[in-house]
């Protein structure tokens, strides 16, 4: 049988027991359907192989190889990962198109007795759905995040960890960082590499088609890049144009917390000093050589409370005069310890319940 994606939600709601990408590691990795296991039935190195023989020699011979390789993976991959499973396994199979790959394998997997189903369209139906979703003018995400709440603040007033505790009360968050594995900014990377954008893209649709349309969905303030991501149109365009909360917090206290948020960066003298360097284009060579002080004699508080208010402060002041967004109001945080960021969380969400009452 035939399965055909409607809309991105159904994958979500699905009744299958599991989704198979049967596409090599390296397409997989890439981007895959969220949820999905990689059995793949060609590798890298395989698929390569086949797609050469295709061009240069001919259909039919690719076909055998292909066709060789194939059913020994496929065994592989039953003996491996699918032995324990009972006779009413029912899985989802998709390669590249929905076609000769997920098709031989779900043909095996039928031919045992389990109910096999095949993507029409395989990956790029899915990822066709995704982009309609997020770059189509007129998506469906226009409803999805039409109450959108931005909680802006300068650099160091905790907004991730804001974010996190509102999550925690049960409101609706998307962690734009989280998913990008980035901090927005050049001290931002985190230890793990960033996905790829189609990877970023779909844990973007994912998040939003889960959510109810019906309740505000709290997001970071953001430029229209994180780190080498992009953030997808349609969301972007939301974001510009939705109400914020801005948080507030003394340029002391922000220095601390951001000494202690990025301390693996601290620790990482070298590393530092390479970033450091990348702030040339934008500062006096006596500044920067104040920086580079303070980061070799471990001042790494006073270092962050010099880059805020000589970096990145100037930076959120120029981008807030060209900023027509309408204001909720301001939260000003009393400190970072637990119990002044679980006051500041619950502000903002009153700040937000205050001001979206009886809207429709």
């Amino acid at each position: 049988m035939v399965y055909v994606l409607k809309n991105l939600r159904d994958l979500a709601d699905t009744s299958f027991d599991e989704i198979i990408d049967v596409r090599s590691p390296g397409e997989f990795q890439d981007d895959h359907v969220p949820g999905a296991i990689n059995l793949p039935v060609l590798d890298d190195e395989e698929r390569a192989l086949v797609g050469t023989i295709y061009k240069q020699e001919s259909a039919f011979r690719a076909r055998k190889i292909g066709g060789a390789l194939v059913a020994k993976r496929a065994g592989l991959n039953i003996e491996r990962h699918l032995l324990d499973k009972p006779g009413s396994y029912r899985p989802l199979v998709y390669c590249w198109r929905g076609g000769m790959r997920s098709g031989a394998f779900a043909t095996i997997l039928k031919q045992i007795g389990w109910r096999a189903e095949i993507l029409e369209g395989g990956y790029k139906s899915y990822r066709r759905a995704v982009v309609d979703l997020l770059y189509a003018p007129g998506s469906p995400a226009e409803v999805l995040a039409r109450r959108i709440i931005v909680v802006d603040g300068n650099t160091g007033t905790a907004k991730t960890d804001l974010l996190h505790r509102m999550a925690a009360r049960g409101a609706q968050v998307m962690d734009l960082e989280g998913l990008a594995g980035h901090r927005g900014s050049l001290f931002g990377g985190l230890d793990a590499c960033q996905p790829s954008q189609k990877t970023f893209d779909s844990a973007i649709a994912r998040q939003l088609v889960m959510f109810d349309p019906a309740r505000p969905i709290f997001v970071e303030a953001e430029s229209s890049r994180i780190g080498r991501l992009a953030l997808p149109n349609v969301l972007w365009s939301l974001m510009r144009a939705a109400p914020k909360v801005r948080l507030e917090a003394s340029l002391s206290e922000r220095g601390a917390y951001l000494a202690l948020a990025y301390a693996n960066i601290a620790s990482d003298r070298d590393r530092l000093s390479r970033t450091l360097d990348l702030l040339k284009p934008y500062h006096a060579a006596d500044r920067l050589k104040t920086w580079h002080a303070l980061a070799a004699e471990g001042r790494m508080e006073d270092l962050a409370r010099e880059l805020a208010a000589h970096h990145y402060d100037p930076k959120y002041a120029r981008q807030r005069a060209r900023d027509l967004r309408p204001e909720l109001g301001c939260v000003r945080l009393q400190g970072f310890g637990p119990d002044a960021l679980d006051r500041a969380a619950q502000e903002v969400l009153t700040l937000a319940g205050d001001a979206l009452t009886g809207i429709s």
